[in-house]
């Protein structure tokens, strides 16, 4: 069996003007993760990174402790089908609109902009984000620029199928990604509803791995949100 193990990138700068640059918890995560991997004598025949920053920044610092240790670490290849879901340039379009006219989300809008601290903050945009996101992937908001959750879902579907067809046998395959591409690619295998796949695409941890077994037809579930490196509870973050 062929193993393939998806990483959550480690904690972005959430709310932050460049959000897509790991803060310096996240670059920590990254490297216990590193630390741990080569621990237990993890070793991977292909590499793959979503083309986001804080994707690449992940894997680089993994990398980097690879070659420290002289562990072979294979060329990484970007694929731009392992980006996340269009989150953010929906918040962006609809928010405005909704705010004007959908009082529950005029109320979570409010109790974010009134938020007595960073954390508090970051629990009202939660809130709000996890309203609008569900309006859109249910196809309530009118977003035809952008891609939808269905059309997310095929892309990655369509990328996992490639890796699956052209990794070596027994190979062990690491992809660098976002928690909507573990989400999408637990519900292929799990066979989720497309609410249910959104709604597990929130709950892997910050630089937590999730494997799956793959061979011929097969497609299986291994582990999800494996975090064993993260002992410090400083280091188990969500956002």
């Amino acid at each position: 069996m062929a193993l393939l193990t998806l990483v959550r990138h480690g904690q972005a700068s959430y709310l932050a003007d460049d959000y897509d640059k790991l803060s310096l918890l996240g670059r920590r995560q990254a490297h216990v993760l590193a630390q741990y991997w080569l621990r237990i004598g993890a070793v991977f025949d292909r590499v793959y990174y979503g083309p986001a920053r804080r994707h690449t920044e992940t894997g680089e610092i993994v990398a980097d402790l690879y070659r420290e240790a002289r562990v072979d670490w294979p060329e990484p290849v970007v694929l731009p089908a392992f980006d996340e879901y269009a989150g953010i340039e929906v918040m962006r379009k609809c928010l405005p609109n909704l705010v004007e006219s959908d009082p529950a989300i005029q109320k979570l809008e409010a109790e974010f902009r009134a938020a007595a601290n960073q954390n508090a903050a970051f629990r009202a945009y939660d809130r709000l984000f996890q309203r609008i996101m569900r309006m859109w992937a249910s196809e309530q908001l009118h977003t035809p620029d952008l891609e939808s959750w269905k059309c997310f879902r095929e892309r990655v579907a369509n990328c996992i199928e490639t890796i699956r067809t052209t990794a070596p046998k027994n190979g062990r395959v690491v992809v660098f990604t976002s928690g909507g591409v573990i989400g999408a690619t637990l519900g292929r295998a799990l066979d989720l509803a497309p609410h249910n796949t959104l709604e597990v695409s929130w709950a892997s941890r910050n630089a937590s791995f999730t494997e799956f077994l793959f061979s011929g037809e097969r497609f299986t579930l291994s582990t999800f949100n494996s975090h064993p490196h993260l002992q410090d509870a400083e280091l188990l973050t969500y956002r």
